[in-house]
């Protein structure tokens, strides 16, 4: 796998992710290559769940510091 540049966003990853499992899906694939391409959709899994959660925590954020109208009536 190739090491994930700055710049590469959760779009980005998840379109990886998602060529890597039809990869898998497709079978066929020498064991050894399975192996591979299964530890690199589970970094690639973890790495967008890391996004995703970095940006519910932002959400959040943003919901505390200006709270909905519909609390403060």
């Amino acid at each position: 796998m190739n090491a994930q540049t700055p710049m590469e966003t959760y779009e980005t990853l998840y379109a990886r992710l998602q060529q890597v499992v039809a990869r898998l899906e497709a079978g066929e694939l020498p064991l050894e290559e399975t192996l591979e391409l299964y530890e690199q959709g589970v970094r690639l899994a973890a790495e967008c769940q890391r996004l995703l959660d970095a940006a519910e925590l932002r959400v959040r954020q943003l919901q505390l510091a200006e709270p909905s109208p519909d609390l403060l009536a």
